[in-house]
C-alpha cells in the first residue's frame, strides 16, 4: 500500500491519539487533521488547544476544529481533502453517515478496549473500575452505532494491580498505534475482513463527570481503591471532611472492621472505615493545599481520629 496512492485524514483530540498520529505521519500521506475546538482549562481558564492540534502543527499538517462535523464548512474541507481513509482515535464526536461514507475505505477507529466490552467514551476508566484483569485495543471499521462496528484486529495486555488510568492510557496509546500500522495494509489489500461484533458481553462506558469522583464509604474498600486508580488523573476522587473537601491521589484497601465513614490511623496513615475493610490514604490534597503524603497530612490533622 503505497503512501503516495492514499490520502488519510486523522481525527483525534487527547494525548491518547498522539502515537497513532505520529506513526501514520511516518508511514502515509496525511491530508489533514480534525480535532476538537480549543477549550478553557486550568485555574486561569486559559484557552488551551487539544494535544492533537499541537502535534499536527509541529508536523506541518492542516488542521480544522469544527464544533460539529455537521457544519457545512467542515464537510467542504473534508471533501476537498478527498481521503481514501479516515482514521479516528479518541476524537470526541460521533461520525454521521456523510462522513462515514466519504472515504473509499471507510473510517477506522482505534478504540481502547477489547470490544464489545466497554464501548463508549471512557473504556480505560471502566476497565480498572470494574476490576478487569486485562484490557487492550481494538481496530474497528466504524458504523453509525457507538463503537458497534465490525472488528479488524485486537491486541490485549494485563492490567496490573496498582495501575491508574493515566498509566494504562499511555500503554494502550502505544499498543494502538502499533496495531493500527500493522492492520492497515492488510485491510486495504483485502487480507483482513471486518468481523461483526457479538452483542453478547457488550458493556457501555459512559462519559465521566467531576461529581462521579465522590467516594462513598458504604462501598467496600477494594471497590473504592479501584475507583481512586480509575479516576486518576481525571476526574479525580474526593470526600467531604469537617474541614472541607479532600482530594485523594493514592489509596489502598486493607483488612479491618470499622463503621463506614469512621476515621482511623492505620499503618501510620489516615484511613476510613468502609462496608468491607479500611481505605488507607497514601496521598491526599486538602482544600487549598498541595498534594501530600498521608503521614505528612496527619501531622497537620491532629483531630483526624476525633
Amino acid at each position: 500500500w503505497r503512501r503516495m496512492n492514499h490520502r488519510i485524514v486523522f481525527m483525534g483530540s487527547p494525548e491518547f491519539a498522539l502515537p497513532s498520529l505520529h506513526r501514520l505521519a511516518e508511514n502515509y500521506e496525511i491530508a489533514g487533521v480534525v480535532t476538537q475546538p480549543d477549550r478553557k482549562s486550568g485555574r486561569g481558564r486559559k484557552l488551551t488547544p487539544p494535544p492533537v492540534k499541537t502535534a499536527a502543527n509541529s508536523l506541518g499538517l492542516p488542521v480544522i476544529q469544527p464544533p460539529s462535523l455537521r457544519d457545512p464548512e467542515a464537510m467542504d474541507v473534508l471533501e476537498n481533502w478527498s481521503p481514501s481513509l479516515i482514521v479516528v482515535a479518541a476524537f470526541g464526536q460521533i461520525l454521521r453517515k456523510p462522513v462515514l461514507n466519504l472515504p473509499a475505505f471507510g473510517c477506522i477507529n482505534v478504540h481502547a478496549s477489547l470490544l464489545p466490552r466497554w464501548r463508549g467514551a471512557s473504556p480505560i476508566h471502566h476497565a480498572i473500575l470494574h476490576g478487569d484483569s486485562e484490557t487492550g485495543v481494538t481496530i474497528m471499521k466504524m458504523d453509525e452505532g457507538l463503537d458497534t462496528g465490525p472488528i479488524l484486529s485486537r491486541s490485549s495486555i494485563p492490567i496490573s494491580p496498582d495501575e491508574t488510568t493515566g498509566d494504562l492510557s499511555e500503554k494502550l496509546a502505544d499498543l494502538g498505534a502499533k496495531l493500527l500500522i500493522r492492520t492497515l495494509p492488510d485491510y486495504i489489500n483485502g487480507a483482513v475482513r471486518p468481523v461483526p461484533q457479538s452483542e453478547e458481553g457488550a458493556t457501555y462506558a459512559p462519559m465521566l463527570k467531576k461529581q462521579d469522583g465522590q467516594l462513598d464509604f458504604s462501598q467496600p474498600a477494594e471497590v473504592l481503591a479501584r475507583k481512586v486508580r480509575a479516576f486518576a488523573p481525571w476526574p479525580g476522587t474526593y470526600f467531604e471532611a469537617p474541614r472541607g473537601l479532600i482530594k485523594v491521589h493514592s489509596a489502598r484497601a486493607v483488612t479491618g472492621n470499622l463503621i463506614p465513614g469512621r476515621q482511623v490511623v492505620k499503618e501510620g496513615l489516615p484511613g476510613v472505615g468502609t462496608s468491607d475493610g479500611i481505605l488507607v490514604f497514601e496521598a491526599l490534597q486538602p482544600a487549598g493545599k498541595t498534594v501530600m503524603r498521608g503521614d505528612i497530612f496527619l501531622q497537620g490533622a491532629q483531630d483526624w481520629t476525633n
